[in-house]
């Protein structure tokens, strides 16, 4: 693929029709280019391919992303071997109850110059200090160590020993979750829940895709397919795209029909559905409104398109929303879930 298809820095000296067919050019090279990515990812990982997708709409909406899921769906394994084929710097954190923030963001220590023999602090870097961050089981650590992400994560810096250090972009933190054990975690709190552009729900494999599982993890070849993972793109390209995606344009109709799914999420206004009202102790904020359009138009570029549809709208909803709404008393008795409220103002929300 030729370099001048790929994003590339904005030119000030550009005519508005040249740059529009430059982008849409650009668009046709990233729909091949996810491809080989999702190629290059499926010789470890089987299946798994709408959190596959999820997980490239997160990166270039420049976002972050929680996924949650049951142990060995190969969560780890897919993040690590996703960096790989992004050509980016990659580190992983297991979260423990005894975890410090300094274990994540760094710390200083005293250290004597060899000549001249004087002691000063320096400032050892964390994991933190990587293109993709891999929080792993992030709800097993105390809040004062999940408070340590914060400003990475939406300031896109850190602050240690009173100084500032800027984090290399691009910058993600990709972090699990198990829904199953509840006894010695800590729930994420709602300021740090809406920071994620996705929940995605990791589910369990087909029969068919279980078995192949079966086949290659018990084959000795299984260590030479990780080795085998073929860069596709550069975190510079990634960059590109990022920009890219912020010049799709986005339909008056879809803003609106956006606008309309997320308000109506909230119970105390006087649009929202019955359902809603019985079923929602408290709705999506505005990041949630932003986020939807950011991934809509992600999405669109990386399926070949240069518009947002309504389909792209739809797609994204649920991981945009289910982290950002909670169900009521009434909702869990009754055994809904915010996918189940999620789909049904799908349905309800008109799009005129």
């Amino acid at each position: 693929m030729s370099d001048a298809a790929q994003p590339a820095a904005d030119k000030s000296a550009e005519k508005p029709a040249d740059k529009t067919a430059q982008d849409k050019q650009a668009v046709a090279w990233l729909k091949q280019a996810s491809g080989q990515v999702r190629s290059e990812l499926g010789k470890v990982i089987v299946g798994q391919d709408e959190v596959v997708e999820q997980l490239l709409i997160g990166i270039f909406a420049k976002g972050h992303c929680l996924l949650e899921g049951v142990p060995g769906l190969a969560k780890t394994l897919l993040i690590s071997s996703l960096s790989k084929t992004l050509d980016m710097t990659f580190k992983r954190v297991q979260f423990t109850p005894d975890l410090m923030p300094s274990d994540i963001v760094g710390t200083e220590i005293l250290q004597e110059d060899p000549v001249t023999k004087q002691r000063m602090f320096k400032f050892m870097k964390g994991p933190i200090f990587a293109n993709i961050v891999l929080a792993d089981e992030i709800n097993r650590t105390p809040p004062k160590t999940q408070a340590a992400l914060l400003e990475a994560m939406q300031e896109k810096r850190v602050t240690a020993g009173g100084e500032t250090h800027i984090l290399e972009q691009p910058f993600f933190v990709l972090a699990t979750q198990n829904p199953l054990d509840q006894e010695g975690t800590y729930p994420l709190p709602e300021a740090q829940l809406d920071r994620f552009i996705f929940k995605i729900s990791v589910g369990y494999p087909s029969d068919e895709e279980e078995l192949e599982v079966m086949r290659r993890v018990a084959s000795p070849l299984i260590a030479e397919a990780e080795k085998a993972i073929q860069k596709v793109m550069t975190a510079q390209q990634v960059i590109g795209v990022q920009k890219l995606v912020l010049r799709v344009p986005v339909a008056e109709q879809i803003l609106q029909y956006a606008k309309n799914l997320v308000r109506a999420t909230r119970p105390d206004q006087p649009e929202s559905p019955d359902f809603i009202k019985n079923w929602i102790s408290w709705g999506a904020g505005p990041r949630a409104s932003i986020n939807l359009i950011l991934a809509a138009k992600a999405r669109a570029v990386l399926h070949g398109k240069f518009a947002v549809g309504f389909d792209d709208i739809a797609a994204v909803a649920a991981p945009v929303m289910r982290h950002r709404i909670a169900c009521s008393y009434t909702a869990t008795a009754e055994g809904v879930t915010t996918e189940k409220v999620v789909a049904q103002l799908l349905e309800t929300v008109s799009k005129g």
